[in-house]
């Protein structure tokens, strides 16, 4: 065995003493009340003696729930103009966005956001600040918390007729928005191991719809009536949600009882910095999100100019092939649990470099390579995404929030990044120089994938060790019969020394 086994397995229990662990645990009293005053339903207490099941129902209302909260973060992109009608202000004060000399080649675009960057800028404070409290702290209650305080944030957003107020409350709203980053990782304890990956798959697939959806709601309601309906009607889908989630979120008792905040987000900083596997993956997913935030951004320029010059309405309609490649995450999740992570991610990324490369060839020449690669991009990069958390969920299964704490980050600067850099080499070089650099980076990512084999020790930088098996469940059988084989070596070693004596001499069974 590896020794990154060794170090997740552990020492090898015993039967016996797995029972008493769970009879010592089953005598603690575990909280009834969510905050000491809501009673919490008597079926979603915690019980050590039974665990909870973790079906597709459960899995499927974690998805639902990022759909909905994440919302929170994209309603005000396509209402800009409508904010600065309703506050009596220009749109450089809502937006900070200069765009001069635009023309049909979109000679010069220079952009800094204002209300849209507050409400990202909250979020990283979120991912930062709060997120790594799933490692800390019961996550019923702090999910909670989280989605009744975004829900009382959001009716002062629709409320407020003071600008000002409005860009508070909205970074406010972006801090609270982290409801999603606790699901991910609490699925991850909850499903068995085996369906580890789908359950990733069915909370990831939530997200991104709810990003997609997101901005077309906003646009469509914004544009049939005022602004302010959109985040009424964010008030009762977050409503409905914080009801569901007091209704279906199984109550779990805090990890890391030993640790104290500062202690958590020290430890947080140091699995990215001493933990080969997390950094590899991070710089895997900087690249990766990069090209696709870039591709999405550009695309709207590439449509809008020669030789299609689609309107806005049919832009927003390639949405919609976007949105069909995440409702396949799940089914691609249930694959990538058959196999070893990293052969997923080889697959996903080289997927990602085959639909890269067909929009380098035929994307500003005819539209059906647009369509492919828009689905292509969206099915292998969320398979990859999957791939990828899975493996640095599994480092520790007590720090799992703050892992994907790290993951998060990671993409948050791939999007800044390849959405500012993709821009400006769209406008200064043309879409096929825009697509050639993001087809370098997809080729960068299997380079950085490749310094590691898929059994690569945890602590190892470089190498092969473990060999190459592709196949989950042989693995897992392999290391099963060798930690049942080291616990029946060191029970027949303490048998051994405790068998009993007679006149000086140990009385050997057969078997020792």
């Amino acid at each position: 065995m590896s020794p990154s086994s060794t170090e997740k397995l552990g020492t090898p229990e015993s039967p016996e003493a797995t029972i008493e662990k769970a009879a010592a645990s089953a005598e603690e009293i575990w909280p009834t009340k969510d905050f000491g005053l809501v009673p919490i339903p008597k079926r979603l207490q915690y019980n050590p003696t039974k665990p909870f099941h973790f079906g597709i129902l459960l899995n499927a209302s974690f998805g639902f729930a990022s759909t909905f909260i994440v919302g929170n973060l994209y309603y005000c992109q396509p209402l800009l103009i409508e904010f600065s009608e309703s506050f009596n202000v220009t749109y450089d004060e809502v937006s900070r966005c200069v765009i001069s000399s635009i023309s049909s080649n979109l000679a010069k675009c220079d952009c800094d956001i204002s209300i849209p960057t507050l409400t990202q800028a909250g979020y990283l404070v979120g991912l930062l600040l709060i997120s790594p409290l799933g490692d800390l702290v019961r996550r019923r209650q702090l999910v909670l918390l989280l989605v009744a305080s975004s829900t009382t944030l959001t009716i002062g957003l629709a409320v407020t007729k003071n600008l000002r107020v409005f860009e508070i409350l909205s970074f406010l709203v972006g801090v609270a928005t982290v409801t999603p980053q606790i699901l991910m990782p609490l699925a991850a304890d909850l499903a068995a191991p085996d369906r580890r990956a789908s359950a990733l798959s069915v909370v990831l697939s939530g997200l991104m719809l709810g990003i997609l959806i997101a901005r077309v709601l906003a646009g469509v309601i914004g544009n049939f009536t005022t602004w302010r309906v959109v985040y009424y009607m964010s008030i009762g889908v977050q409503s409905l949600v914080l009801i569901g989630a007091y209704l279906v979120l199984p109550d779990y008792p805090a990890k890391n009882r030993d640790l104290t905040y500062f202690k958590i987000l020290f430890s947080m900083a140091k699995y990215a910095v001493t933990e080969p596997l997390v950094i590899q993956v991070a710089i895997i997913n900087v690249a990766s999100s990069a090209c696709f935030a870039s591709f999405w951004v550009t695309l709207t320029f590439l449509l809008g100019g020669p030789p299609y010059y689609y309107s806005t309405l049919v832009i927003g309609l390639f949405g919609l092939i976007g949105m069909l490649g995440v409702l396949v995450g799940p089914f691609a999740g249930r694959l990538i649990d058959r196999l070893v992570p990293w052969y997923a991610t080889l697959v996903a990324t080289s997927l990602l470099l085959v639909f890269q490369a067909v929009q380098t060839a035929a994307g500003g020449i005819n539209v059906a390579a647009v369509i492919i690669a828009c689905f292509g991009l969206d099915v292998a990069r969320q398979s990859q995404e999957v791939s990828l958390s899975a493996r640095v969920l599994s480092i520790s299964s007590a720090a799992r929030a703050r892992l994907n704490a790290i993951i998060l980050i990671s993409l948050l600067i791939g999007q800044v990044m390849g959405t500012s850099v993709g821009t400006q080499v769209f406008v200064q070089h043309g879409w096929r120089a825009c697509s050639l650099l993001m087809l370098a980076l997809q080729g960068f990512q299997i380079i950085i994938l490749l310094l590691r084999g898929p059994h690569c020790p945890r602590k190892r930088w470089f190498g092969y060790e473990g060999g190459l098996e592709a196949r989950k469940h042989v693995v897992s059988e392999r290391e099963k019969a060798q930690c049942s084989g080291e616990w029946k070596v060191k029970h027949d070693t303490e048998a051994q020394k405790e068998a009993p004596t007679q006149g000086g001499e140990v009385i050997r069974s057969d078997t020792t």
